[in-house]
């Protein structure tokens, strides 16, 4: 058994079809389908369901698919540890809410540094990127501070003000209770925290509508479709410009710390090293918000 068959094992598994896993991979269908049919000749059980929508697990290749995760977890880790010297290089992976307004300037000053690392990021929303980052799918990720997982360890970047903003006609906080509420999906951090406030005061919002990307949100919240919760850094653009009105909620609702998270069991690469140093460096710098920065 080679690692590569269990590569194509995982990416199969994770597609759906011999077609999406030779596209991602950049080989030809008859290589995927070979390997695979090697893997379970060596193993001596079917790991596939073959229908027409394409492939599902059999139970035995459910078994095998959490070994694999496992075996190429640790080769990958493996590769970073023995590899890792004084200068970081390699594959660096991170997650991020959309809102953390240093977050240009930190990728900058890191990738201007460390010109070897291939430094790749993915966004969404807190609880599917510490999914992520515990799933060894992230190396780490920024993200609103919750109560952190046991296999996790947090370094604080700094501390936001959350605002509910509102078109400009609407100057008043109590005329807004039953405005749509404008958010992210579930396992958004900024969401929770105005379900709190609502939940506190007695109070349920008439519509609640998710979107993809806080630029959408704001649009939206600029031309009057409803409200939303978010970094007061990251809408003071539309603030100065009158677009909006920023209404201030109590503390325990508006005062949250943004933290970098990574597997406190995972080897420190001198490549997660570095990045959590220039984050230090970084986050006491003063930063001019960014009309494009969105959480």
């Amino acid at each position: 058994m080679e690692f590569k068959d269990l590569e194509i094992f995982q990416m199969v598994a994770q597609k759906g079809t011999i077609t999406e896993a030779a596209k991602a991979l950049s080989y030809v269908q008859s290589n995927i389908t070979s390997r695979i049919h090697k893997l379970e000749t060596e193993l001596n059980t079917p790991l596939f369901n073959r229908h027409n929508r394409g492939m599902s697990l059999t139970p035995e290749g459910k078994k095998l698919l959490v070994y694999c995760e496992k075996i190429l977890t640790l080769t990958n880790e493996m590769k970073k540890v023995v590899q890792s010297g004084k200068d970081p290089s390699g594959k660096l992976e991170i997650g991020s809410v959309e809102t953390v307004i240093k977050l240009p300037k930190i990728l900058s000053a890191y990738t201007k540094k460390y010109k070897n690392v291939d430094l790749s990021l993915l966004t969404g929303v807190t609880d599917q990127l510490q999914e992520d980052v515990l799933n060894h799918r992230l190396d780490g990720a920024f993200v609103t501070e919750t109560d952190v997982h046991p296999d996790l360890v947090s370094h604080k970047v700094f501390q936001e003000e959350l605002v509910l903003i509102s078109d400009k006609r609407a100057t008043s906080l109590e005329n807004l209770v039953n405005e749509p509420f404008l958010c992210f999906s579930k396992g958004c951090g900024y969401r929770a925290r105005l379900e709190k406030w609502y939940k506190d005061q007695k109070i349920t919002p008439q519509k609640i509508m998710e979107f993809g990307t806080l630029e959408t949100i704001l649009s939206s919240v600029v031309v009057g479709l409803g409200i939303t919760f978010v970094p007061k850094s990251a809408v003071s653009h539309l603030e100065k410009r009158g677009l909006i009105h920023c209404h201030t909620l109590p503390e325990k609702y508006s005062k949250i710390q943004t933290v970098f998270i990574r597997r406190s069991n995972a080897y420190l690469t001198s490549t997660i090293e570095k990045f959590i140093e220039t984050i230090d460096q970084t986050k006491d710098e003063a930063t001019e918000p960014l009309s494009f920065i969105s959480n």
